[in-house]
């Protein structure tokens, strides 16, 4: 454990979060809904009672520094229910210090601090905007600002020594006009599907369509501002048009055009927008954080098409984000210290323990579970099973703190063939037959198969595939012949490269196909009970749990065509 202040961040908003810190050592950092079971689990009152002291018994150790952020207006109104909550369940040093900081400022300490960058202009593109409080920090030009205003998108230029903003978008919501990217591509996802966290249904769904086939025209962009033109409003309130129905392939063709002429018309204005930072900072490095950070297309989109050199985006730049942001805040500038912990991987979930692996394998006498005393034993066989188009469930360390899946709890599957990937869509996932999955791929291998000359750990951009590698990996290609890949290289993680290089030696393909370990509506995978469970109600067969391996004591179906 390192030297310095024992600190907590709190998310209380949408993605509800949490990360404790020792001096610049992340202990852990996880999201509520990998507990709790419900996707995007917002914060709120007795979570600590009911969520987190439960699973995390470091909470009881004394807390140095405490800082929360909140975006909901309701929940700054249970500010005193929340003390009382932390002062019956949480250990205080006797001179803590506390504070709470705005949503933005949140975002912005999780992603400049943690980043590569001694340099950087910083960009916040949140979803639909939070309230404008007494904690949002100042800027040039807006000493005031009224209550009922939100902050939809933030530019900073930042150095190791100084934070400045310099820039942001407002909406008054008494007024009836939406702005913003966030909230544009927030009412396209609403106009294509039902329930919210669809996002990425959107991006998938976008190149099987024509973005000329509707006529709209771009977003409004003046400087950092964003505006829907009232054509766009129109349209996206048109759902008995554009709503996607499964199966209904006469609707189909809207649907995709709808999100085609989105996704496009988002990815300019997010380049026009990052090109007037650009010109107000000089800076060679961009850190991109907020919702719209996950939106990988556009991200590749930023580093061809902008003078930003360099562009890093961590791996959780949604809500859930903000609790690092939160404890890395409380280190600097409450603590005092330097941050020096970087967004080097994103495994900082609690560390699994042997015992509970082993307890949860101890009940489960349905299953065959064989204990593979060597790792090369383990990482072969699952390269075997999966060049024999077997699909393997992986538990393994910690668990990933962001929404992807970076092959700690992940499902993987052949890349060679285009079934698989359909299979796991249909059978396991059942899930939209359009979804893409995602490769993982040695990094020194990378450049064979993929327009890429820089490393991609987190999963954040859609590069380009090359048209001789798409034959050979299909069932990562998404239909525009690109692929949100995980690059491995010698200094991540030792298992999933192993793995790899093992497929390979069988195969002649350093390629794995990547999906998170999850079924349709659930959050990812956290506990060795869970992993179980989910193995069991899927047709999946194998799920490595090092040093185990288990399988079913019926073979389930094999993996071919959906018809």
């Amino acid at each position: 454990m390192s030297d310095g202040p024992v600190v907590l961040g709190v998310n209380r908003t949408q993605d509800a979060s949490i990360c404790l810190m020792h001096g610049s050592q992340v202990v852990y950092a996880i999201q509520k809904e990998r507990l709790t079971r419900r996707k995007h689990h917002w914060g709120r009152l007795d979570d600590f009672r009911n969520a987190y002291a439960p699973h995390l018994p470091e909470l009881g150790k004394p807390i140095d520094v405490l800082v929360e952020c909140y975006s909901s207006d309701s929940e700054i109104k249970n500010l005193s229910a929340y003390e009382q909550e932390m002062a019956e369940i949480l250990k205080f040093s006797p001179d803590c210090r506390r504070k709470r900081i705005s949503h933005h400022l949140a975002h912005v300490y999780s992603v400049f601090h943690p980043s590569p960058f001694d340099k950087a202009a910083v960009m916040i593109i949140d979803g639909q905007g939070s309230p404008v409080s007494e904690f949002t920090e100042k800027w040039s030009g807006a000493d005031s600002v009224p209550p009922d205003w939100r902050e939809v998108s933030s530019f900073y230029q930042a150095d190791r020594e100084r934070i400045e903003c310099i820039g942001k978008q407002l909406w008054d919501r008494n007024e009836r006009r939406l702005v913003g990217l966030g909230m544009f591509y927030f009412l396209l996802t609403q106009a294509v599907f039902s329930g919210e966290g669809n996002e990425g249904k959107v991006m998938g769904l976008a190149p099987h369509g024509n973005p000329n086939a509707l006529g709209l025209p771009p977003l409004e962009v003046d400087g950092p501002q964003v505006r829907i033109p009232d054509r766009w409003m129109e349209i996206l309130r048109d759902r008995n048009r554009f709503r996607y129905v499964a199966g209904d392939t006469s609707r189909f063709a809207d649907s995709a055009d709808l999100s085609a002429t989105g996704q496009r018309a988002f990815e300019e204005a997010v380049l026009e927008v990052a090109r007037w930072l650009h010109a107000q900072t000089g800076a060679e490095n961009l850190c991109f954080a907020g919702g719209t950070g996950l939106n990988c297309s556009t991200n590749d989109r930023l580093l061809r098409e902008t003078p930003f050199q360099r562009v890093f985006i961590p791996p959780a730049p949604s809500d859930a984000g903000t609790s690092l942001g939160c404890a890395v805040y409380g280190l600097t500038e409450l603590g005092g210290m330097r941050c020096d912990y970087r967004w080097e991987n994103d495994y900082l979930g609690p560390e699994p323990r042997l015992s509970d692996i082993e307890s949860a394998l101890s009940r489960a006498d349905d299953l065959v579970v064989e204990h593979l005393g060597q790792p090369a034993d383990l990482y072969g066989r699952i390269a075997d099973l999966l060049s024999a188009t077997k699909v393997v469930a992986l538990y393994h360390g910690r668990s990933e703190f962001g929404p992807r899946a970076l092959g700690h709890r992940s499902i993987l599957g052949d890349p060679r063939h285009g079934y698989v990937r359909d299979w796991i869509n249909a059978r396991v996932k059942e899930r939209e037959w359009f979804r893409p999955l995602a490769p993982v791929v040695l990094l020194e291998r990378a450049e064979e198969f993929f327009d890429i000359r820089r490393p991609s750990p987190f999963m954040q951009f859609a590069a380009p595939v090359w048209p001789k590698a798409a034959d050979i990996i299909p069932a990562v290609t998404h239909v525009d012949c690109t692929a949100r890949l995980q690059t491995v290289g010698e200094q991540d993680d030792p298992f999933l490269r192993a793995l790899l290089k093992a497929f390979e030696a069988r195969t002649g393909v350093p390629v794995v196909l990547n999906t998170s370990f999850n079924r349709k509506e659930e959050p990812i995978v956290e506990t060795p009970d869970q992993a179980l469970e989910s193995f069991r109600r899927t047709p999946m067969h194998a799920l490595a749990m090092p040093p185990y391996l288990v399988r079913k004591r019926i073979e389930p179906e094999p993996v071919g065509p959906v018809g």
